[in-house]
């Protein structure tokens, strides 16, 4: 028996250089086909910002056609979720969409904050969490979103998850009436061990501290050894405190106890003092 079935191509989305930027940054995404690299043509969309999840064709994404779609100085307006196609041919042969891929953009000088309590990125299990959008006007203008496995919104400007779970983990950020996005901030929910980190970016010259936490102690300080982009910094302490931060400290952080386990990793941002963030 001859098999006649056709295996469709796939398109993979990767970003450069990383999917947190900060106004102004420069970011490209790449499309590319899975297993075949010639011949293609590219298209890009965005992913709608609400239940449907819908694929919109970006009314430029022509200037993409290459394979690469490059915003060289990122604005609020590029925070969202991207996929890609590609065809050749005719008639045209087409791939299926490809993976979902966030960008993040970071105002320098935002209208409004987020407000997280407890005050960091990583939280426990089974633990209530609240979020609030705040800005110098107490305004009730804004609304508390977040992006986890499909993009979802909470109505009015405060939010409450009363018991966290896994599937809580994702971006969460501000949207005015208008649409427009402020304040993203990576939120992580893990079990056992969580790293405490700031949630605004580090400005230089400030000081930083983190702290390893375990669910099942009181006070829930654990002594643990703390890691930079996979490389072990600090050993064997409850605290790891930069007095001085400057740029060479931003990275990727976590801890980890021999007998409890480690935490999920959390980016760790530092701002030029030109670039510093109102008081919020």
């Amino acid at each position: 028996m001859i098999d006649f079935s056709i295996s469709v191509p796939s398109a993979v989305l990767s970003v450069s250089p990383q999917k947190w930027l900060t106004e102004g940054d420069p970011v490209t995404l790449i499309c590319e086909v899975y297993g075949s690299s010639t011949g293609w043509t590219f298209s890009w969309y965005a992913v709608s910002s609400d239940y449907r999840n819908r694929y919109n064709l970006l009314s430029d994404s022509s200037r993409g056609a290459g394979g690469n779609y490059t915003f060289s100085s990122a604005a609020l307006k590029h925070t969202g979720v991207y996929v890609c196609t590609a065809e050749r041919g005719k008639p045209g042969y087409y791939t299926t969409y490809s993976n979902k891929q966030p960008v993040w953009v970071t105002g320098v000088s935002p209208p409004v904050s987020l407000i997280i309590s407890p005050s960091r990125t990583q939280h426990f299990t089974l633990v209530s969490l609240s979020l609030s959008c705040e800005d110098q006007s107490n305004s009730d203008r804004w609304r508390v979103r977040r992006y986890t496995e499909m993009w979802g919104s909470q109505t009015g400007s405060t939010c409450t998850i009363n018991s966290n779970i896994t599937s809580d983990t994702g971006v969460y950020w501000c949207q005015s009436e208008s649409g427009e996005n402020y304040h993203p901030v990576n939120i992580t929910v893990h079990y056992a061990v969580i790293l405490e980190s700031p949630v605004h970016p580090v400005t230089e010259g400030d000081t930083l501290t983190l702290r390893c936490l375990y669910q099942h102690l009181t006070p829930p300080n654990l002594r643990a050894d703390f890691y930079k982009d996979g490389s072990l910094i600090q050993n064997q302490t409850t605290e790891m405190i930069i007095s001085t931060v400057s740029k060479s400290h931003e990275g990727f952080y976590y801890c980890k106890h021999s007998e409890r386990g480690e935490s999920p990793k959390s980016w760790i941002s530092v701002r030029g003092e030109t670039k510093k963030y109102k008081n919020y």
